[in-house]
């Protein structure tokens, strides 16, 4: 018997939707779940928390017209179970109870705020089952957000091994750093010096240098992997389980800061709400593997938004 659940990610930069049919417990670990809907929209909720410290109300309408979506999304396909995460911003705003009010009326549930580490577990749950043969364990699965980057080491079948959570997402990076456009030298390695006092905090507490393979997850990553494959268009069935090499996302990178938002705007494979805030995506990917020693990536189309999905499991 399967169970249809509805999973819904919110983070600091986008909101995203998954509707699937999971297999019972009984078909073992190998078993996948069946996409009925996915869905993404960017409404940019973090938008000046890292400053100001609340939600902006705009930021709440945005996400409240793109939930108002999701729910008639839900109802149609017959969710039984519904569950809604919400991560970096939510954590960090003063005014988080006028989120989880309008998120109460929308939806009709209330959204979970998870912290730091069992968003790091969700995202490694949902980035290792189906990995190749190929990558190696144990890994280093990485999620770059907008507001946090979580890294999490463990095994296919061991779990997470250890976990933590780091405020260097692509949007908190761009508002604290880059604000030129393109961004000045010395912005960028402001920007550079930040992340990697944060990334070497998170590697001395969690032991990534000893991980065998690296996965990212999330769009900062995906995005990076569609340019350095030459993709003409987005195509997740080419970038699930890719695997880019150090120098290709080091080459990449240094083209994105060096680019104006207008000409990133004009990168086939580029989501219009990610222009302005993949350069830092990508400098964070950077630095977290000139830091950790690794020579490539593995990208995941599968991510936190998964392993909401298979939380819900009977």
């Amino acid at each position: 018997m399967t169970t249809r659940v509805a999973a819904i990610d919110c983070g600091t930069n986008s909101i995203r939707l998954l509707i699937a049919d999971l297999p019972d417990p009984s078909a073992g670990p190998a078993a996948p779940l069946v996409d009925l809907s996915r869905r993404m929209e960017i409404v940019r909720l973090g938008q000046g928390v890292d400053k100001t410290g609340r939600l902006a109300p705009e930021a709440i309408e945005r996400t409240r017209v793109a939930l108002a979506a999701y729910a008639a999304e839900v109802e149609k396909f017959g969710a039984e179970r519904v569950r809604m995460c919400a991560t970096s911003a939510s954590r960090d705003a003063e005014n988080a109870a006028d989120f989880r009010a309008m998120v109460r009326q929308t939806l009709g549930v209330d959204p979970e705020v998870v912290t730091g580490d069992e968003e790091a577990r969700l995202s490694f749950t949902g980035a290792v089952r189906g990995l190749p043969a190929d990558a190696r364990e144990p890994y280093l699965v990485v999620d770059i957000g907008g507001g946090s980057t979580e890294f999490v080491v463990g095994t296919r079948t061991g779990g997470v091994e250890a976990a933590i959570s780091m405020d260097i997402g692509c949007v908190r990076m761009t508002e604290r750093h880059l604000h030129g456009d393109p961004p000045g030298l010395d912005e960028i390695a402001a920007a550079q010096a930040d992340i990697a006092v944060a990334v070497d905090r998170a590697l001395a507490a969690v032991p990534g240098r000893e991980a065998a393979t690296l996965v990212g997850l999330a769009g900062s990553v995906t995005t990076v992997v569609a340019i350095a494959g030459g993709l003409t268009e987005y195509d997740p069935g080419r970038i699930h389980h890719a695997r880019v090499s150090y120098d290709a996302v080091a080459e990449v990178t240094a083209d994105l800061l060096a680019k104006t938002r207008e000409r990133r705007l004009a990168i086939p494979v580029m989501h219009p709400g990610r222009a302005d805030v993949i350069g830092a995506g990508a400098l964070v990917l950077r630095v977290i593997m000139e830091r950790a020693g690794m020579p490539s990536v593995v990208a995941s189309e599968h991510d936190i938004l998964d392993g909401i999905a298979w939380s819900l499991q009977r």
